[in-house]
């Protein structure tokens, strides 16, 4: 089964008969050139976008856990053990997280705090109560004192009387560890980081997205009717691969796409113009993998 295009080729040989057996050959043929076909599909996608995509470089190793390291704030961008961890351009991607997770109006949990740009975005829309779980101490000391205040960023919750934010709770530590004792939210959004090399190459080179590792977490401390969003970098879709890790864990889940993201040229890690917004709803508690 051989796949030619003006810049690349592609074949797929079985090598053994036992492959989607016992399928009939016909449909077997059908089913493994429908495969192949996707593949040479997403290829053609992904060049066609790449004069758009930010050219990256190398990342730098994770030498210190990024929990255990002394965050820096240069210019528009945190940096921890080497990691641009956010920056302030992905403001309409934050703004996105924040409205598909408070879209119930319920409790919110937020894994990451980074430079409280998608914090602040909830805060705008009024949740019932936020909770934020940073596992970098110095961030989590930032976010405390931003709780303590309130900058104008259209939050506040409310207000607590001196000036905070009421309703907010920063929880320190990393999210397996503090996560078990948190109970069930009506929204849960997932912005962290790899805070090791191990966990870039379990769940960012391996996982079908690096959110994967989260789904039965979520799905299991999310309140009935409630929902669960991240991001992906799939640009415009979710692959097969990427669809069947969250139907293992919810029922339904929907896409957006926001455009428009406008990276710096000096931009090291890997991004596009355009990111994919996921909403899961509906934990298929207890038959997740």
């Amino acid at each position: 089964m051989l796949r030619r295009t003006a810049k690349f080729e592609v074949s797929l040989t079985p090598t053994s008969e036992s492959l989607l057996a016992p399928v009939a050959d016909e449909p077997r043929e059908w089913l493994l050139g429908r495969a192949l076909d996707e593949f040479v599909a997403d290829v053609r996608a992904l060049d066609e976008v790449a004069p758009r995509l930010v050219p990256g470089a190398t990342r730098p190793r994770i030498e210190v856990a990024l929990d255990a390291d002394t965050p820096v704030v240069t210019g528009d961008t945190l940096l921890v053990s080497g990691q641009e961890v956010m920056q302030t351009w992905e403001r309409p991607l934050m703004r996105a997280l924040a409205e598909a997770v408070t879209r119930t109006g319920g409790t919110v949990c937020e894994v990451g705090f980074g430079l409280g740009i998608s914090a602040g975005f909830v805060q705008s829309l009024r949740p019932s109560a936020h909770t934020i779980i940073e596992a970098n101490p110095d961030v989590a000391a930032t976010a405390l004192a931003w709780a303590a205040s309130d900058d104008g960023d259209g939050g506040g919750g409310g207000g607590d009387g001196d000036g905070g934010r009421a309703g907010v709770r920063i929880v320190t530590g990393r999210w397996q560890d503090v996560l078990p004792d948190l109970g069930r939210f009506d929204g849960i959004l997932f912005d962290t980081y790899p805070l090791d090399e191990r966990e870039v190459d379990d769940h960012v080179v391996r996982d079908a997205t690096f959110a994967e590792h989260f789904f039965p977490h979520a799905a299991e401390h999310l309140a009935d009717g409630g929902s669960f969003t991240y991001y992906s970098n799939e640009i415009d879709s979710l692959s097969r691969r990427h669809q069947r890790a969250l139907l293992r864990h919810f029922e339904t889940f929907s896409v957006r796409v926001v455009d428009g993201l406008r990276p710096p040229a000096d931009c090291s890690y890997w991004w596009a113009p355009s990111m994919a917004v996921i909403v899961a709803a509906g934990p298929r508690r207890g038959q997740g993998g």
